[in-house]
């Protein structure tokens, strides 16, 4: 037999007013009251009807979180996060994957407002909606974080790493070990794609060795596929070009993609080729060489996000703000 709030309030010889009061804590009741009710919650495994305490406060307690993929762990870290965040209060996570799909992103968040989720928090926006201003409409009403990518929107807080000073960093790197044919791994739809790429272009043309050539777009970036394709993309570029002593990749899937090409074509790591990657990811540290990257702060990513997000639906949607949070360089064997 399921229990209910009436079953609790007998149990406790007091009002059912009483109990919500002690489970929403949003009215006082007296220390003892108070240890009672929840000691006869405790006993009787009581679980609150969220949907009924949702009506009730007329407000969600669910928060929706989009992001492109799970495929990378850099997404499933930043979601570790808010979700880390919010375990401490009355929110939980309703979670959504677009697969890189502009129609699929509106699809998942128009999904989240039919829910009447008390927010939303979007990881790695979609160039293309970020755009057309799809997000900006929606967040004129419904509180929206976005993560991974700055937000020209007054009614969008956002919470993102400083990519471009990451992106030099990394750079700088190879730089400083004498490599100056330096090829660059980025992926599709992706504004970290696009920022890292501008720095890279203006790096290549300061010490006079663009080459056009050596930029490899291979696709969708965040995918189970990506090293693979990475893998393909690159065994295809380093046969070509055998002059490419340094490589700089977008994420740190394709870097291992990369890895992989080397190992095909017995290039030696980091004797032939030096690899510099991007986020940090658990992965980065398993795999042999161990990978040389950015790390991409994505807890903390997470948790600054849901922090905003919370801010947000507290003052009732009417202020927005942004954390830019710095990149630093994890030297490894790469």
């Amino acid at each position: 037999m399921k229990i209910t709030i009436v079953d609790v309030a007998k149990a406790c010889n007091v009002s059912v007013a009483t109990v919500s009061r002690v489970i929403n804590g949003n009215y006082p009741v007296k220390k003892e009251t108070k240890e009672k009710v929840l000691k006869i919650i405790e006993e009787l495994q009581y679980k609150p009807n969220t949907q009924a305490r949702d009506l009730i406060k007329k407000q969600s307690s669910t928060i929706g979180v989009v992001v492109p993929s799970i495929s990378n762990m850099f997404f499933t870290n930043v979601i570790n996060g808010i979700e880390n965040y919010f375990e401490k209060s009355q929110y939980s996570i309703f979670l959504c994957t677009t697969e890189h799909n502009k129609d699929k992103e509106i699809s998942r968040i128009n999904e989240l407002i039919c829910r009447n989720v008390a927010g939303i928090i979007v990881v790695d926006p979609g160039r293309d909606n970020v755009k057309s201003k799809y997000f900006e409409k929606i967040a004129e009403s419904v509180p929206m974080v976005f993560v991974n990518r700055h937000s020209e929107s007054s009614y969008i807080s956002s919470v993102f790493n400083d990519q471009e000073n990451g992106a030099r960093i990394a750079i700088n790197y190879l730089l400083s070990k004498n490599h100056k044919n330096i090829a660059f791994i980025r992926g599709d739809n992706s504004y970290s794609y696009d920022i890292k790429e501008k720095v890279y272009k203006e790096m290549m043309n300061d010490i006079n060795n663009f080459k056009e050539e050596f930029i490899v777009n291979m696709g969708h970036g965040n995918s189970i596929q990506t090293v693979n394709k990475s893998m393909e993309e690159g065994i295809k570029l380093l046969s070509s070009n055998k002059n490419i002593t340094g490589i700089f990749a977008c994420n740190d899937l394709m870097a291992i993609g990369i890895m992989n090409a080397c190992k095909k074509l017995n290039i030696k790591i980091p004797t032939d080729l030096s690899i510099v990657g991007y986020d940090n990811i658990e992965l980065s540290e398993m795999v042999e060489p161990k990978l040389t990257t950015i790390d991409q702060n994505m807890f903390s990513l997470g948790e600054n996000a849901a922090v905003l997000l919370n801010e947000k639906i507290e003052n009732n949607n009417e202020y927005s703000k942004s954390i830019v949070l710095s990149n630093r360089l994890i030297k490894r064997e790469t």
